[in-house]
């Protein structure tokens, strides 16, 4: 194949501006799939926590098939991206493969935080972009305001002439058309694919050169073991060629190429090479980690390691102590935990994995939330037990001076709400920074704020603005120590004895905050119930029975006041704990408890706490 009919590009964009969306409409439009054939929507969504959530994960590979107006036949290979910036760690290295990308903007939300940080990424690696505006069906699209936000975006970010003249689509993905020009019908994604065949150079790279393949990521295959997916940079790569694996640490280990796959529409196609430019999937190769590369046996030429931007929160995993350990998990031990975590780290470069000085707790490093929110929910689905405590940001000492990481977040609400957010993200040493408003009745604001004050507000946000808010933040350096922020203004409402909960007790309880336990519900001493209205824990008897005489009967019991419990999904938990609590995630439930399970130990425990923060 020569370099000229290959294309690599990747789709890049802010959560939920219609990536794979649009890489559906890509597919079927190039002849991918039959007529007839049955295929999911977002077919390129492959986990089910994708599916579920609405969202991109993990980047994943395809390939399609295009013929030009000149009779040119074009491989382009699509990598999908994910949106939200806790994954930023898997665009950085999917750019790595690329020779230009596709940037997708909202018409009428316009560039997001993610959108800076992805085209920032993209620029700084000098690739050329076509910019695909989507949704131009929306009531609220703006289409020409929004191309004027891009170019402002594109002259911040330093971009060079060449990349300021980037071809402009206007798109509806989810149809499956676009236009050129505003003023003409929409029609087929022609025009996508010959922006990207005209803007986008085809690879460059010495196939007789040799052997130098950069390894971005690495696939479980229950066959053929670990298959490496990479770009060949130079030389061509052989099925059954002798090669040498080249580490992080500068290690060299031979090894011989089993197999050899390139894309072609959602399938691996085998190969017996692949010459420079090309996407390959190579295998065996076992103990090539990402990042690494694989070079010629007889003239190794080791690529310079990928490297991402460090991450920003910390978030301990332990194994489950609990009185219930052990009862749904088939992996409770702290040797599963620990392997499992160190696998997670090798095919992760965004997440560092660290162990303590107790053989049963580890520190995990990410960039958000939401990052490890997933890896914590993807060990539950694997059927291991544990338990993890509050996201901590990681500070660092500048010039003497402690600093803490910030955040750049971007707040799009009705007019109506602006005063509570303002005051809200106040309170958490929260600064307004810009405010626009765009007449529709919505206004979008700007916030510099500490990471930490991030921490626990979405679900306290989406209450305020009675869930039309939209919220989206972004890391923006570090910055001295901001203060003191308090992260939430209730207590929790704790068991003090174990049981089951009785409808006698919970009607009780319920005037004294919000429950999360129902009747019948199993619990444990040291287990949270509830969320208590004042800002105190309060230890309570959820497990109390009505006594009975011979003038009372528990049928006379009216039990229909007693409220639904407020059931936290994995996010909302870790956004609700203080330090003094953990989460016990399980196959079958998610659970909140004390750290201390013991009331004294509690007591011995916040005392300490308190004589720490007076000295």
């Amino acid at each position: 194949m020569q370099q000229d009919q290959l294309r690599n590009v990747a789709i890049i964009a802010h959560v939920d501006h219609g990536k794979t969306t649009l890489v559906d409409s890509l597919l079927w439009q190039s002849g991918t799939f039959r007529d007839n054939q049955e295929v999911a929507e977002r077919v390129m969504d492959s986990m089910d926590l994708e599916r579920e959530k609405g969202i991109t994960i993990m980047a994943k590979n395809t390939a399609v098939r295009y013929r030009t107006a000149d009779g040119q036949d074009v491989k382009i290979n699509i990598v999908d991206t994910p949106g939200h910036a806790d994954f930023g760690g898997e665009v950085e290295r999917t750019l790595r493969m690329v020779d230009g990308v596709l940037l997708l903007v909202d018409a009428a939300e316009g560039p997001l935080p993610q959108t800076r940080f992805v085209l920032s990424k993209a620029l700084a690696l000098g690739l050329p972009t076509v910019v695909v505006i989507n949704k131009i069906d929306r009531q609220d699209a703006r289409p020409e305001d929004v191309l004027n936000e891009v170019y402002d975006l594109f002259i911040d970010l330093d971009a060079d002439e060449h990349q300021i003249e980037f071809a402009v689509i206007y798109a509806v993905a989810r149809d499956g058309q676009c236009t050129t020009d505003l003023d003409q019908p929409l029609g087929d994604l022609k025009p996508i694919f010959d922006a990207i065949v005209e803007t986008i150079p085809g690879p460059t790279g010495d196939r007789e050169g040799p052997l130098q393949v950069l390894v971005t990521d690495v696939k479980p295959d229950a066959y053929l073991g670990p298959i490496a997916i990479g770009r060949v940079i130079n030389g061509t790569l052989k099925e059954k060629q002798r090669v040498l694996l080249c580490g992080r640490d500068g290690a060299q280990k031979p090894a011989q190429v089993a197999a050899l796959f390139v894309n072609e529409g959602l399938d691996r196609a085998p190969v017996t090479e692949a010459g420079a430019g090309e996407i390959v999937h190579v295998a065996g190769v076992q103990g090539i980690g990402l990042g690494e590369s694989i070079a010629d046996a007889e003239d190794p030429q080791p690529l310079p390691t990928l490297h991402v931007d460090e991450p920003t929160l910390s978030m301990e995993f332990r194994i489950n102590d609990s009185p219930f350990a052990g009862r749904e998990g088939k992996f409770v031990t702290s040797r599963n935990l620990r392997d499992r975590l160190l696998r997670e780290g090798e095919a992760n470069l965004s997440l560092r994995i660290e162990e303590t000085d107790s053989a049963d707790r580890f520190l995990v490093f990410g960039r958000g939330e939401l990052q490890l929110a997933i890896l914590i929910e993807q060990m539950r689905r694997e059927s291991y037990e544990f338990a993890v405590g509050m996201p901590q940001v990681i500070t660092k000492e500048v010039n003497g001076k402690l600093h803490e990481p910030f955040e750049s977040a971007t707040i799009d609400v009705a007019e109506d709400y602006m005063g509570v957010v303002i005051e809200k993200l106040g309170m958490r040493k929260g600064q307004l920074a810009q405010m626009t408003n765009h007449g529709s009745g919505r206004v979008r604001m700007t916030f510099e704020i500490p990471a930490r004050g991030l921490i626990g507000y979405r679900t306290e946000f989406l209450t305020d603005t009675k869930g039309t808010g939209l919220l989206t933040h972004l890391f923006d350096g570090y910055r001295p120590w901001a203060g003191p922020i308090t992260h939430r203004a209730s207590g929790a409402l704790v068991a003090d004895r174990p049981g089951k909960a009785t409808p006698y007790a919970i009607v009780s309880l319920q005037e004294r905050g919000q429950l999360f336990v129902a009747p019948t519900e199993e619990v444990y001493g040291g287990m949270i119930i509830g969320e208590n209205a004042r800002d105190e824990d309060l230890e309570a008897n959820i497990t109390k029975e009505k006594k009975l005489t011979n003038h009372r009967a528990a049928s006379a019991d009216n039990f229909e006041k007693i409220d639904p419990p407020r059931r936290l999904s994995l996010e909302e938990a870790i956004e609700f704990i203080r330090e003094d609590e953990l989460i016990e995630a399980t196959p079958g439930a998610i659970r909140l408890r004390k750290r201390h399970l013991d009331p004294h130990e509690r007591k011995r425990a916040t005392n300490a706490r308190k004589a720490d923060a007076l000295t």
